[in-house]
């Protein structure tokens, strides 16, 4: 459920970030145009905490105890960090003034009519799902499988019995010595 939760919010966020969040209108002498506003535009923090997002919701797999309860925590806050940053960018007008001004060449240029799209509300909505993902990380996290920690230097597995040294003329006995884990290189 939660590695889900969070692939599918990141998905969303970064989708409504390559959308159009703002549109208005600029008043010059020569008339009005239209302008518009991406999320990218007008915020680089959801899709940027998207891919953070993304980046820790593969490591709480590759991590153990303490490792995974700190990747699940920044899982959490990328989530979070997602929807307040979405949210501030839902009524922000700022990316369209500065449009205004670089298209019209007037530092003093604004934005009229001014409207905004749903689409902030949906990368919040994809912030919310990360959140969840990390929410559930934290709180179900220790009991979810690690990766293998086979070949891991100063593992306490218990090793298995040494068979015969392997004879370099047969190779068979070469693979079984490596099926056995043992270096039949080593002496």
């Amino acid at each position: 459920m939660a590695l889900l939760s969070g692939a599918l919010g990141a998905a969303v966020t970064l989708l409504a970030s390559r959308q159009r969040w703002s549109e208005g209108t600029a008043t010059v002498a020569g008339g009005a145009f239209p302008l518009t506003a991406k999320g990218s535009d007008v915020t680089g923090v959801p899709a940027a905490l998207a891919i953070v997002g993304l980046a820790a919701l593969v490591a709480v797999f590759a991590v153990r105890r303490a490792g995974r309860l700190a990747v699940a925590a920044l899982l959490a806050l990328s989530g979070a960090g997602i929807v307040a940053a979405a949210f501030a960018g839902a009524s922000d007008s700022s990316a369209l003034d500065e449009e205004a001004a670089r298209t019209t060449g007037d530092t003093s240029a604004a934005v009229t009519a001014l409207s905004h799209t749903g689409w902030p509300y949906v990368a919040a909505a994809g912030g919310l799902l990360i959140l969840l993902a990390g929410v559930l990380a934290l709180r179900y996290g220790d009991r979810w499988p690690a990766m293998s920690g086979r070949y891991e230097r100063g593992s306490d597995r218990p090793r298995r019995k040494a068979g015969p040294p392997a004879d370099p003329e047969r190779p068979e006995e070469i693979w079984k010595a490596l099926d056995r884990g043992e270096d039949p290189t080593g002496a």
